[in-house]
């Protein structure tokens, strides 16, 4: 790191007598991960406290996507290992990693299409709520979280717009019950009316329910609206890790990771 680059900010130790620190839900550790060539992060490490949303920050090509993509399993890492809750995922599928409690909602607002709201949440829902009953209750929850869809319950995915489609993708990640949810660029192309209402919800749901969220976001003032943490990474390494509010009152960082 050249000496005009700021020095990384990291969390301050908490004083005498104050709770311990919340345990990691989620933790990566030594990873390396790249395409072809040169790696994209080298030797990464990185908790995310039990409860709490993390702001993973950063510019194009600072490696926020292809993080969350070797948490999800649909990347392999060169080396390190991806551990949910104590457990190392390195020999566990995709699959079983959404069995375990990971969910990811990718950047893109991916919907199906084809089919309504409604069957998109009850679709959602099925591998982890099999009872009718109990499935309907909790796409009722979700209509309740988010109000603008349960006016849309019989319209196709494609009919939505692109909000309306963010909160479906986010509903359906959500009706599941995940313990950590990754979550990818989710204010891409929205009205910042609809980008705070949608994180807004995030924080609301996070908080009722103890979700881990790992929150990928190119909104910076948004996303540490809603963050317990900031974590802003520079070309595949972190140089920040603090309190949201910390990050957000440092200039030099954020005029030079940060762009504002």
């Amino acid at each position: 790191m050249s000496p005009a680059t700021p020095r990384p900010t990291t969390a301050a130790a908490a004083p005498a007598g104050a709770s311990p620190a919340a345990p990691a839900a989620l933790g990566v550790e030594g990873l390396t991960v790249g395409y072809a060539g040169a790696p994209v992060m080298a030797d990464l490490t990185l908790e995310v406290p039990a409860g709490q949303i993390v702001a993973l920050l950063g510019a194009n090509g600072a490696g926020k996507t292809t993080l969350l993509r070797t948490v999800s399993g649909l990347l392999t890492p060169r080396s390190g290992r991806v551990v949910l809750d104590g457990e190392d995922l390195s020999a566990v599928s995709v699959e079983d990693r959404v069995r375990r409690g990971l969910a990811q909602v990718p950047e893109g607002r991916s919907v199906v299409a084809e089919l309504s709201v409604e069957e998109n949440l009850h679709l959602g829902a099925l591998w982890k709520i099999p009872a009718r009953r109990a499935r309907r209750d909790a796409v009722e929850a979700m209509y309740d979280a988010f109000e603008p869809l349960s006016r849309r319950r019989r319209s196709l995915g494609h009919q939505l717009s692109g909000g309306e489609r963010q909160m479906l993708s986010l509903a359906r990640a959500l009706i599941a019950e995940p313990r950590v949810l990754l979550l990818d660029e989710p204010s891409l192309g929205l009205a910042p009316r609809v980008v705070a209402q949608l994180l807004d919800t995030l924080r609301d749901t996070a908080r009722r329910t103890g979700l881990t969220v790992l929150l990928a976001e190119q909104n910076v003032t948004s996303a540490l609206s809603v963050a317990d943490r900031g974590v802003v990474l520079g070309l595949g390494e972190i140089v920040a890790d603090a309190p949201a509010a910390d990050i957000a009152a440092d200039p030099a960082l954020r005029h030079a990771y940060l762009g504002f």
